[in-house]
């Protein structure tokens, strides 16, 4: 199985905001949408990403002020990507190794999509299933 696969069964909404929206904004979208991370973007570009963990990590330094504050101050700017035609596995060991939680998807430098651990790991479990079956049925007709 691969990226592509997972795009295929949670679909590729990209959930973004601009580099210069507030971090307030950006926190009010993970709450509404329920997610952990939002893409940042600059002229249509992948600027950066944000994450829950940034913004905690940030308030502990920094304190409330900087829910004002542009969403550039906070993002991680050196962001990882996969591609669609990667394995589970592959996205699986980058994720630990990096220790990220959350992948935009790119295909010939066009977005396409972005995966979470979540979607990785409900794919490898779906995997897991279909492999016990296939064998259940393998060693039943055997």
């Amino acid at each position: 199985m691969t990226v592509k696969h997972i795009l295929g069964d949670k679909g590729s909404e990209i959930i973004s905001v601009e580099e210069t929206d507030t971090v307030i904004s950006a926190i009010q979208l993970l709450k509404e949408k329920r997610i952990g991370a939002v893409l940042v973007k600059s002229a249509g570009k992948i600027a950066g990403i944000l994450s829950e963990r940034d913004i905690v990590r940030a308030l502990v330094e920094e304190g409330g002020g900087l829910l004002q504050q542009p969403v550039s101050g906070l993002m991680t700017r050196d962001v990882v990507t996969c591609a669609p035609h990667e394995s589970i596995a592959e996205v699986m060991s980058l994720m630990t190794e990096r220790r990220i939680r959350h992948l935009p998807v790119v295909e010939d430098d066009e977005l396409v999509g972005m995966i979470s651990i979540g979607d990785v790991v409900k794919q490898r479990i779906a995997e897991t299933e279909q492999e016990a079956n296939a064998l259940k049925e393998y060693i039943a007709t055997g």
